[in-house]
């Protein structure tokens, strides 16, 4: 199948709230360089290229009119996951995605002129893990099961990986409870986004690595599903000339491998030989001193791309040896 081009004549008006991060920023420099009119809503406005408005996630105000006309929504808004998952910061994790995206259903629905499309971020971590017969976990695309049960309880609220469960699934139902007729809907379910960026995943990585700490994570068993940050904005962007397409897509790209093989793949590109190996007990230590989650780096997940391939969408990176090859090269460029 070819490839559909991006199909629009005009440059178009394209609204990213939540787009001031690695992935926004990313999205915003893509579009800008392309001659398209680019707004980003952001609770602290910057300098940019591109234009900037407050807003807060939570209230209307002046940013609404930004919406009215547009051609595209992006909506990108939510408090990071990479932190400890108590109590106020689990609150603040659900509240700024579900939120948001409810207030988005509200101001969009009474717009005189609505986005077109609205694109609203989810993760490809909702999917119920299911493994073949030696334990080895099965691909999962869109027509996938997905996590179900307890996690939808009260119990999740307070279970790390029920817990996340849960913000995806209330976050997908938040973004398709309000019909937009004249709004075309496409759920984001993407992967981490790898980008040579300070600070990033790839980031964190990479320090490992070339401090020789870059061996197989807990069982080293576990799948990494990932994404390079070229192919998830020519994923987007292949999305928004795709008037066809609607519902969940898996941004993803379509070989997730076991982390003993991608941690391998990246002391490669990065010329180490050798990485000490991490159990899971020293990973939850380290996860505990860093303030984060340990589950980001030990929960197996196995997605696939499946409606974008069937689509004839073809990624420039579908291979993590190459992918990190290419980061690596772009890193030592912008900060060696």
């Amino acid at each position: 199948m070819q490839i559909v081009p991006l199909a629009v004549p005009r440059p178009l008006r394209i609204v990213l709230p939540g787009g001031s991060g690695q992935v926004g920023q990313a999205l915003a420099r893509r579009f800008q360089e392309r001659g398209h009119h680019v707004t980003v809503l952001t609770r602290g406005p910057y300098a940019a290229p591109w234009h900037t408005v407050h807003w807060d996630g939570a209230e209307t105000g002046p940013w609404t009119e930004t919406l009215e006309g547009a051609d595209v929504c992006i909506n990108l808004t939510g408090r990071s996951v990479n932190c400890r998952y108590n109590a106020e910061n689990r609150r603040q994790i659900y509240a700024s995605r579900i939120g948001s995206t409810r207030l988005l259903n509200r101001v969009i629905t009474g717009l005189a002129n609505p986005p077109k499309l609205w694109m609203n971020a989810s993760a490809a971590t909702l999917y119920r893990r299911v493994v073949d017969a030696h334990g080895v976990d099965l691909p999962e695309d869109e027509n996938s099961s997905l996590e179900g049960g307890d996690v939808l309880g009260a119990k999740a609220w307070n279970t790390r990986r029920g817990f996340t469960q849960r913000v995806i699934r209330d976050w997908e139902a938040a973004f398709y409870e309000t019909a937009t007729s004249r709004t075309r809907k496409v759920a984001l379910r993407s992967a981490v986004v790898f980008s040579p960026t300070p600070g990033s995943a790839f980031a964190v990585l990479s320090n490992l690595v070339r401090l020789s700490l870059g061996g197989a994570q807990g069982s080293g068993r576990q799948f990494v599903s990932w994404i390079h940050e070229a192919d998830y904005a020519r994923a987007v962007e292949f999305l928004i000339g795709r008037e066809d397409l609607d519902g969940p897509i898996n941004l993803v790209a379509p070989n997730p491998l076991p982390n003993r093989v991608f941690i391998e793949a990246l002391r490669d590109a990065w010329d180490v030989p050798n990485g000490l190996p991490a159990p899971s007990l020293f990973i939850r230590i380290g996860a505990f001193v860093m303030r984060t989650e340990a589950e980001l780096v030990l929960q197996s997940c196995r997605a696939v791309p499946g409606r974008l391939l069937r689509a004839g969408f073809r990624f420039e990176f579908p291979d993590w040896p190459e992918a990190a090859e290419d980061l690596v090269r772009q890193w030592r460029h912008r900060n060696d």
